[in-house]
């Protein structure tokens, strides 16, 4: 799409304002409102933001404002609000992109795949909980009927739900996201949506997208949509699984080989980038689980629903759901990340690890086929089954010391993220919860 096919386009939807939108170090989408009569000058110039008050960006209160420069080919409707528009945007500051910003930071990783001819496809996953407060203020289902013990895949659980699940799947169709399916998951309250594959970096845009819109479409149905990775502390945690495969230019799935000795269908390339992920999936926990609330979900212990489907360990399997990498044959599921990350930062880091695999033609050593929630701290220490960080400081300090991942998103950026992702370790630790005061408040009276 071209400037004036945009401005045709704007033009015969009615639309009166576009949003220039970008997502900060969190991943949290950012806007302004652009009357529409000044849409050029977002994709020539970009509209303005205090870059202080935007925070992550590396820069503060003295510095120009940081640029939001929008990407023509993602202009779409915003459905949910009638009259607007929205615009992917990446930051630029002295017209150059800013190394900082999320978007910038996957499109360099991308770039260095389209180097070599190649396109990382992958399909998101987000899962997420339709919460509302009782009389106390306590959090529960929004489906009060919700009440299972094993609720995933309950009928009633999701047609009880399918007013704001129809809304928002119509509104994602009618901007051309590809819903595929949708399921009532694990836990109560909690579902999720799948989406067709796409390039990565149309595929992180989306999942933005569909944050936005899922948000404000339950609110105003009197819901809160939560993708906290772990909200409640029985019940299983929110992940967004992605699965990836590289494509070549004629769009050939490359990760793909009917000949494989292993029996999973994987190529060469698709082993090798796999090494990569386990070389580096203590670093890659920092922005695949990037809060100290993640933690809580990559954990062994059971859940209600008798188990927590998220892994702890660091391993690959065909079709095992619990390790850290499914191979549901042909591509590759990485189950690590929750919903809580930053789709454009997770993505990019995933590629960064996997080139760095393909470059060293690392291998991940045998699948594991076992139910690894089952085994014991000696039997894995026996068949070297390493595990993933505990908590978000052990992710930060891997992460910190991963000098290839520092290398590859760009070394002031990373210094950034860990600065910010420890300050948010500090203040946990210096929190007194109710728990503490509960338990020793009068402990030693």
């Amino acid at each position: 799409m071209n400037l004036e096919e945009a401005k045709q386009f704007l033009s015969e939807n009615e639309v009166r304002y576009v949003l220039a939108q970008f997502v900060n170090i969190h991943g949290v989408s950012k806007t302004k409102s652009v009357p529409v009569e000044h849409f050029e000058s977002v994709v020539t110039e970009g509209a303005g933001f205090a870059a202080f008050a935007v925070g992550g960006l590396g820069l503060g209160p003295e510095t120009p404002d940081y640029m939001a420069v929008g990407d023509l080919s993602t202009l779409s409707l915003v459905p949910w609000m009638d009259g607007y528009a929205r615009i992917v945007c990446e930051g630029h500051m002295a017209g150059d992109p800013w190394p900082y910003d999320p978007r910038v930071v996957l499109r360099k990783q991308a770039d260095r795949l389209a180097e070599r001819g190649w396109t990382l496809h992958t399909g998101i996953e987000p899962e997420f909980y339709l919460l509302d407060r009782d009389e106390d203020g306590h959090l529960g289902p929004a489906d009060h009927t919700d009440v299972l013990k094993k609720p995933c895949y309950d009928y009633k659980g999701l047609s009880r739900n399918r007013n704001f699940l129809e809304t928002v799947v119509e509104t994602l169709q009618e901007v051309g996201l590809n819903v595929y399916q949708i399921d009532h998951e694990d836990a109560n309250g909690q579902f999720e949506i799948n989406f067709f594959h796409k390039d990565c970096v149309a595929s992180a845009d989306n999942i933005t997208f569909f944050r936005m819109a899922a948000v404000e479409i339950a609110r105003e149905a009197g819901m809160l949509c939560s993708f906290m990775p772990k909200p409640f502390d029985d019940r299983t945690g929110n992940s967004m699984h992605i699965h990836h495969s590289m494509a070549d230019g004629a769009g050939d799935n490359l990760f793909a080989d009917e000949n494989d000795e292993r029996g999973m269908g994987l190529s060469g390339l698709a082993y090798n980038f796999l090494g990569g992920v386990m070389e580096h999936a203590p670093a890659l926990a920092a922005l695949a689980a990037p809060s100290v609330n993640s933690y809580k979900r990559l954990v062994v212990g059971r859940s209600m629903s008798g188990a927590t489907w998220a892994p702890a360990h660091i391993t690959y399997g065909p079709d095992n759901r619990s390790a850290m990498v499914r191979v549901p044959r042909g591509r590759l599921e990485l189950r690590l990340p929750d919903s809580g990350a930053n789709p454009y930062l997770v993505t990019a880091t995933l590629i960064a690890a996997g080139l760095d695999g393909v470059d060293r033609g690392l291998d991940p050593g045998e699948p594991r086929r076992e139910n690894l929630y089952a085994l014991s701290g000696e039997e894995l220490t026996e068949k070297g089954i390493g595990l993933l960080p505990s908590t978000l400081g052990e992710a930060c300090d891997a992460l910190e010391e991963d000098d290839a991942i520092r290398k590859a998103l760009g070394m002031d950026f990373v210094d950034e993220f860990i600065e910010i992702k420890r300050q948010e370790w500090d203040d946990y630790n210096r929190h007194v919860s109710d728990w503490e005061v509960e338990r020793y408040l009068e402990f030693w009276s």
